[in-house]
């Protein structure tokens, strides 16, 4: 049979000991089929990136230096993204040891790349004024702001948020990317808010046309809504960070905070109280120095008229 493009293509995917093999194997594995959907869209993302570029190499052949070399090459992209390929690269060729199509992973002991930022930066209250009075109650992103604001919670989990989670005086939420279940207090403004929306179906928020958002078209909605409201550099996830600051800043507790976020290790929420409490022990010693050079200023005055007599 002569062998068409197709064919050829086709051939080459499945190359035994090639990477492309590796590929469909670890697709088909346990270990990436019991991921959560979006885990695993962005996984498999990854691995058709680099699939593309090297899927006909033999995976015998691949030395650290080589597997160095793409994750360098990566890093053009940003650090974040060469950290993300490195972090699927071992989980790939760790599942080529399991099924051993190599003695041991080169990619074991190579180390990330340093992150010089915070990522997505939280909104300042000013932020958060001008947002509020560009979109004022009733439109739908305002919705989307307060459901973002008052439960901290991430896109994926916001817009899948519905009437139906309503449970007396609180929000039903089941974390898409932890599975963590939450019962989330209705903050007295979000209440407002949701009172003034109106209500199309199940879902809080919805598209133009009706139909759920995704996380992609969702953000790209709200990255536009931003826009109009003149703020230019910040996103939905931040409001997922000013949450917690707010929180701290009244005087809420590392576990409190993670209540409300649900966030699984406190060493993620605690950095947010450290602030606050910063600023807060920082402006009582300020005031208590204060006090004291008064008491002072008071006793050297007494002492004065005392010795004038």
């Amino acid at each position: 049979m002569k062998k068409t493009s197709e064919n050829i293509g086709a051939e080459l995917r499945t190359r035994p000991g090639s990477i492309n093999e590796l590929c469909v194997a670890y697709f088909r594995s346990p270990g990436f089929l019991d991921l959560k959907a979006s885990t695993k869209d962005g996984r498999r993302g990854i691995i058709e990136s680099f699939r593309k570029l090297h899927g006909d190499k033999p995976v015998g052949k691949l030395q650290r230096q080589h597997v160095e070399m793409i994750v360098a090459e990566k890093h053009q992209t940003g650090p974040n993204a060469a950290n993300n390929l490195l972090k699927v690269l071992k989980v790939l060729l760790s599942h080529a040891v399991d099924i051993g199509m190599i003695a041991t992973s080169p990619a074991t002991s190579i180390k990330r790349f340093k992150i010089r930022s915070d990522g997505y930066p939280p909104w300042t209250e000013d932020e958060i004024a001008q947002f509020e009075q560009r979109h004022p109650v009733g439109s739908k992103a305002r919705l989307a702001f307060g459901l973002l604001l008052f439960t901290a919670q991430r896109v994926s989990d916001v817009i899948t948020m519905g009437w139906q989670h309503v449970v007396s005086d609180a929000i039903k939420v089941k974390q898409e990317k932890t599975g963590t279940n939450l019962l989330i207090p209705i903050h007295p403004q979000l209440k407002a808010i949701l009172a003034a929306a109106e209500r199309k179906g199940l879902l809080f928020l919805t598209t133009g046309r009706g139909t759920p958002f995704s996380r992609q078209v969702f953000t790209k909605w709200f990255r536009q809504q931003c826009d109009l409201a003149g703020i230019h550099d910040r996103s939905a996830h931040g409001l997922r960070k000013s949450a917690p600051i707010r929180l701290a800043n009244a005087g809420c507790t590392a576990h409190e905070i993670a209540a409300i976020t649900g966030h699984r290790s406190l060493r993620e929420v605690e950095h947010y109280t450290r602030a606050a409490d910063q600023e807060r022990l920082a402006r009582q010693a300020m005031a208590r120095m204060e006090r004291e050079q008064e008491l002072s200023n008071l006793s050297t005055r007494l002492d004065k008229k005392t010795k004038k007599r």
